[in-house]
This record gives structure tokens, sequence and C-alpha cells, in this order.
């Protein structure tokens, strides 16, 4: 019997890592979306019996071609975790750069949008069924406070991902869309930080693993997986 896949974008970073290395422990395999480390996405794949696809989300017309390929293959693409993102920026809101806000941007809402809609029309309309997960962040807060300051662009460019999944949602009442919301992560995000602030957070348990955050996704997933 086949396998069916995820798409995994931001695939080869820590969390993305952990979720395909439990995703072939069920019932689908991974293709690991990746921008620049393509030894480590490959070498992810081949531990997954996976694939590697090297995309970067800002270039629109290679979003295009990726979707393509996708609707012109024989696997059964099950559904998307978008969990690419942008490098952090520390600054304050005042200072935020033009390049840094539309990075974020770029990558979290115009690339995963544009992705999400070739995908809804050329593959999971086939089957008038699919599984879209947003990774946001436990630093977005509430729409009142944000949880943290300075990561205003990466904030922003969240709200604007949960934004375009509630749409998608609302448009296409049969896909099953999902969100989680991640605290401190022990991922490569994390370099952004002050290593003094990260070693306090630490030694009060309060930076995750990532193979918690991928098994809380993979438990989303399978409530979807059978139907």
């Amino acid at each position: 019997m086949q396998k069916k896949t995820f798409l995994i974008t931001g695939g080869s970073g820590g969390i993305g890592s952990a979720l395909a290395h439990k995703l072939i422990k069920t019932s689908y395999t991974s293709l690991i979306v990746y921008k620049s480390n393509r030894e480590k996405a490959e070498d992810l794949a081949r531990a997954v019996d996976g694939e590697a696809i090297e995309l970067n989300l800002i270039d629109l017309n290679a979003v295009d071609r990726v979707v393509d390929n996708l609707a012109a293959s024989d696997a059964v693409l099950a559904g998307v975790v978008l969990g690419a993102s942008a490098p952090l920026k520390i600054t304050s809101f005042g200072h935020i750069s033009e390049q840094d806000m539309e990075n974020q941007w770029r990558v979290n809402v115009l690339g995963h949008q544009r992705l999400l809609a070739g995908l809804v029309r050329k593959v999971f309309s086939k089957r008038k069924q699919g599984i879209v997960v947003g990774i946001l962040s436990d630093a977005m807060g509430t729409t009142e406070k944000a949880n943290l300051t300075s990561l205003g662009a990466y904030i922003t460019a969240k709200y604007g991902l949960q934004g375009l999944l509630a749409v998608l949602k609302a448009e296409h009442r049969w896909l099953d869309v999902i969100t989680v919301s991640p605290n401190f992560t022990e991922t490569g995000m994390l370099e952004a930080f002050d290593e003094r602030f990260l070693e306090s957070l630490r030694s009060s348990g309060q930076i995750s693993s990532p193979d918690v955050v991928g098994q809380e996704i993979v438990d989303r997933i399978t409530l979807f997986g059978d139907r």
C-alpha cells in the first residue's frame, strides 16, 4: 500500500526534523522542504524514507513549480505542515527594519498562501481532503498583548499566518486546519537570544524540546488520518 505523505516547510529545522521522525512511525512519510541546508535535509530524508525538496518561499515562481511537481506525482499528499519562518531579529518595535518585516511576511504569509492556494486547487481538491497544520507561536500572546517584546516582525507575521488559515478554513470547510503554538523550543531560532537569558529559561524548565512539539502535531494529525 502506498504511504501517504506530508509536506513540511522548514522541514530540516528542529521541529520539522523531529516531526518527520515521528511521522514515519505512523502511516506517513515526509517531504522535507528546505531553503539552503541541502545536506541536512537529504540526510533527514534518507533517515525517514522521504524526499528533500529545495524551496525558497520568497520565490513565488519556485513555489508554483513545487506545486506542479506534486500535482503530477503519484504520491498521495495527505497534508502540509507550515513550519518555515525567516530568522529572528531581536529589536524594539520602533526599530523594526523594513527588510525584517518583509522577510517574515513573505515567508510566513505570502509564500505559504501561494503554496496552499496551489495545493488546494491542484492536489487536495482531487480527493476533497487535506490536513493543514500551521505552526504559530506562544510569543503571540493575545490580540491585546504579546507574550514577548522585541519580536515584532515575527509575531506580526505569525498573526498573518493565523489569519490566512482562518480564511482558508472558511472557504474550504472540507479541509482540516490545525494550529499549534509552541513556547520556547530548543531549535536554531534560539540563537537570536542572549545565552544568559536562555540559560535562565533552561534552568527553570521553560524551554521545550522539538520532540514534544512534534508529538503534539502527530497527535493532532492522527485524529483525522483514518477518515
